[in-house]
């Protein structure tokens, strides 16, 4: 006997924001970024929601030192920008795109209006909201108690969207080891030694762009 879906799966297989955001009048820009532009910055007014319609971006904080960490990447269907929504008055961090990428840009007020009105996209909105915030603790966990190689083999099965989906993205776009290493909290030499680890024992194809082979989960769940 099938196992029924969650409450998570019946809402989030059922909506497709991307087709209501298309289709159901919703007051947003659509602005594209090339490679490597900065879509926001830190310190900026925070005053619209971002929705990744296709492409990826990457989140990036500096410190008053200038160190800079990657603190979260975002890929197609993802919102990211959402602390206006609870009265961030400015930009924690800055958005880049890593790919070509479409963005929808959706100004607070007018996504509060359409959330009052529209059950379907803010049962969705909750459920990503929840989610990414259970995302923001594990990865917490993940820094303070995994080894710098686990760090990495659940950063590229994250960057792959397993879990997220049925099907996830086994190629992988064009990813620095640089930004891998800011991801994880370690060197850049670090991440290409294990880099070349994974593709020995056959966890990665890495040529150019990166392939992501379901045995890399063994990293991530061997203790």
């Amino acid at each position: 006997m099938k196992a029924k879906k969650s409450i998570k799966s019946k809402l989030t297989d059922s909506f497709d924001p991307r087709v209501f955001l298309d289709t159901a009048g919703v007051a947003r820009k659509i602005a594209e970024f090339r490679r490597g532009e900065s879509i926001y910055s830190q310190g900026e007014a925070a005053d619209s929601v971002m929705y990744v319609q296709k492409g990826g971006v990457k989140f990036t904080v500096v410190n008053g030192s200038g160190k800079e960490a990657v603190v979260a990447m975002f890929g197609q269907n993802d919102f990211f920008g959402e602390g206006c929504m609870a009265g961030q008055s400015v930009r924690m961090g800055t958005a880049t795109a890593i790919t070509p990428s479409t963005i929808l840009v959706i100004d607070k007020n007018e996504l509060l209006r359409v959330l009052h009105a529209e059950r379907e996209l803010s049962d969705y909105f909750i459920i990503y909201m929840l989610s990414h915030n259970i995302r923001v603790e594990e990865d917490l966990i993940d820094q303070l108690f995994n080894s710098s190689e686990k760090r990495l083999a659940r950063a590229l099965l994250l960057l792959a969207r397993y879990g997220k989906r049925e099907h996830p993205d086994r190629i992988l776009s064009k990813v620095s080891q640089e930004t891998l290493a800011k991801m994880i909290g370690t060197t850049r030499s670090r991440v290409n030694f294990f880099m070349n680890k994974f593709r020995k024992l056959g966890f990665i194809e890495y040529n150019g762009k990166i392939k992501i082979n379901k045995s890399l989960l063994t990293v991530v769940l061997h203790e």
